[in-house]
């Protein structure tokens, strides 16, 4: 006798097995790359908090640096980083109207090219293939080499998702297999190939994959996809002892490891080797119920009992399966019940904190609930995982919005504090600005500038010599004058003579004194001028600050008071936000269990019709055996 194979067992290799791995991410398009010296101190914090991980308070800081105009000498740098930020965090409409704007300003072809990729990768999100097709054609060569690498895998996604696999297999076929992408190029390359009618060359692609000595964790991973592909692939086509070659190179603590069991026992069993198949089957048994394979290797056991004529092994392993499928579908209503609480969700955010909010936040700790081994599959899902990160932002923000209001009573006491400053030190500096006398310095300026005008003018040392020298010249010319009228007598010839001596020789020295002399001259005039704008340059700001500064500290106050009921709306807005969030993620949590719970309805139903036949068997010998049946996609 031969039992019917239940139905959705075998899955559709090609649908199951094969897809694009998307390797690009926005944080790496977004590593920025400054190009020589940082010229402006506050585009240097915020490089700094950006590559510190910190993009919120990175994007922030830009943000208020940009308002006012802190950042002139990157204006376009701080553009492209402020856009890929925004693009990250998901604002896909405000990061292409940024990047749109740049390029209708003629930004430089680096930035361009750069503009043109992060519009592309937008449109590709949005399912916008065309325009981001035409958003790739517009990129010239100046694109970074990381943002290049990613641009070629950007371009053969969008052109698997128009259809155009033949072109995307020739795309991929350029990846450097140097670059760090190459193995998801490759990977992507057989997928196309197939996908494109070239069945032999894309499985030659994947095959080579799937045995390659993979380095790492993430590349053994890659290889065990590409030998599930493989495998299941050879099912399809009736490639039993095949598809058991490439499901063996799949590794037991695998993440593909439960595919790789199911499909090797389908391969024996096809092969009519039941017995063989029970081995990976009954493995399968001992695993985590949350994956489909293990559900399904619970009612092919059963079925690979009776096919051997184990017909009593056979009916207790059906009642087995459906005790296992009506406790597991307990199990689920539990854990659902605890989701719609809100308990998973406030778990995984208080388990898994984060300073800040961004791309980079994961799930690392799981906590403690009933039937935790459910939450794999959810976990597992993009869907939730980005619902979850979008959740934990919106608490960030409830959590920022509520630090800045509780912050605005302390920028009241600052504000408050500095004018009490401000007031008590103003008398003070209003003395010692009077006792800093321009007027008497503007006369010392006048007077030394005079002085040396003189000296420079008649260049003859005069206006340069000291109180003994001016004396000294005083006598020789009353020497001189009283002995020019003197009768010429031997002793007042001597005389003249010793007084034209001494006024020769006062002369030299004063010409020898005149350049050093005149040098101090201009060094004391040069210290009074000093002396001078100092003091006119503080009693200027004295004056400033006597007008500007309450001023100023008015249009903080209003600062302040016109930003409190901002935050106040905001805050509900946020809370609202949440909550509606919070019930999202709750709800793809459930989504994915009850999916579970359908499956389980659905073998449940295979596993007692498997029994009844059995049991009509037993009451009915003459009965022929019903043939098996084609399996399905699960």
């Amino acid at each position: 006798m031969r039992l019917p194979l239940p139905t959705r067992l075998v899955p559709r290799p090609w649908l199951l097995a094969l897809g694009t791995v998307l390797t690009f991410s926005c944080a790496t398009s977004l590593r920025a790359e400054p190009s020589g010296e940082i010229k402006d101190p506050y585009y240097g914090d915020t490089l700094f908090q950006y590559f510190q991980e910190q993009y919120f308070s990175s994007l922030t800081q830009l943000m208020a640096s940009q308002h006012f105009g802190r950042v002139s000498h990157h204006a376009e740098e701080a553009e492209v980083l402020r856009g890929g930020i925004l693009l990250s965090y998901g604002l896909h409409r405000q990061a292409g109207d940024l990047f749109t704007r740049l390029i209708d300003m003629g930004a430089t072809p680096p930035t361009r090219d750069r503009a043109w990729y992060f519009l592309a990768k937008i449109r590709y999100q949005r399912g916008y293939l065309a325009e981001a097709q035409d958003a790739l054609a517009r990129i010239c060569d100046a694109l970074p080499p990381a943002l290049q690498e990613e641009r070629v895998l950007l371009q053969t996604y969008v052109q698997m998702a128009r259809g155009d696999y033949a072109v995307a297999a020739t795309t991929l076929a350029t990846v450097d297999s140097k670059a760090p992408s190459a193995r998801y190029a490759r990977y992507n390359l057989g997928i196309a190939l197939i996908k494109a009618g070239e069945a032999d060359r894309g499985t030659a692609v994947l095959d080579e994959l799937g045995r390659a000595t993979a380095e790492d964790e993430e590349y053994r991973g890659l290889r065990d996809r590409a030998n599930v592909a493989l495998g299941f692939a050879a099912l399809a086509d009736n490639r039993q002892q095949q598809a058991s070659t490439y499901l063996e190179r799949v590794r037991l603590k695998s993440p593909q490891a439960n595919k790789a069991l199911l499909g090797l026992g389908w391969a024996a069993s096809a092969r009519k080797e039941t017995a063989q198949a029970l081995v990976p089957w009954l493995e399968l048994t001992q695993r985590d119920f949350s994956d489909s394979a293990v559900l399904e290797a619970h009612i092919a056991v059963p079925y690979a009992y009776a096919e051997l004529g184990a017909y009593g092994q056979a009916a207790q392993g059906y009642e087995q399966a459906i005790t296992t499928f009506t406790r597991e579908s307990t199990a689920l209503d539990e854990s659902i019940a605890a989701i719609q609480t809100g308990t998973l969700v406030s778990a995984l955010v208080e388990r898994n904190p984060g300073d800040e909010m961004g791309w980079f936040w994961g799930v690392r700790e799981l906590p403690d609930m009933p039937h935790a081994n459910h939450l794999a599959t959810v976990l597992a899902q993009h869907e939730f995982q980005e619902a979850l990160k979008n959740y934990r932002d919106l608490l960030f923000l409830t959590r920022n919005l509520q630090e800045w209001r509780d912050k605005l009573g302390v920028f009241d006491d600052m504000l408050a504090n500095r004018r009490k400053a401000f007031a008590e030190r103003l008398p003070l500096v209003r003395q010692r600005a009077s006792e800093i006398a321009i007027g008497p310095l503007e006369q010392r300026h006048a007077a030394a500038n005079a002085l040396v005008t003189a000296g420079e003018t008649a260049a003859d040392g005069v206006a340069f010599a000291d109180a003994k020298q001016l004396d000294l010249l005083d006598r020789v010319a009353r020497v001189q004058t009283a002995l020019k009228d003197a009768p010429d007598t031997a002793e007042s010839t001597t005389a003249r003579n010793r007084a034209r001596l001494a006024a020769g020789a006062l002369t030299w020295q004063l010409a020898q004194d005149y350049p050093g002399r005149a040098w101090q001259a201009k060094k004391q005039l040069q210290t009074v001028l000093d002396e001078l704008a100092t003091a006119q340059r503080l009693d200027a700001a004295l004056a400033q600050a006597q007008r500007g500064e309450p001023v100023r500290f008015d249009a903080f106050a209003q600062r302040i008071v016109a930003i409190s009921p901002v935050i106040d709306a905001l805050l509900p807005r946020v809370a609202a936000l949440s909550k509606e969030q919070q019930q999202a993620v709750q709800g793809i949590a459930v989504a994915a269990l009850t999916r579970q719970q359908e499956r389980l309805v659905q073998y449940s139903t295979q596993a007692r019709f498997a029994l009844a036949q059995l049991y009509d068997r037993g009451t009915d010998r003459s009965a022929p055996a019903p043939e098996a049946g084609r399996a399905t996609k699960p």
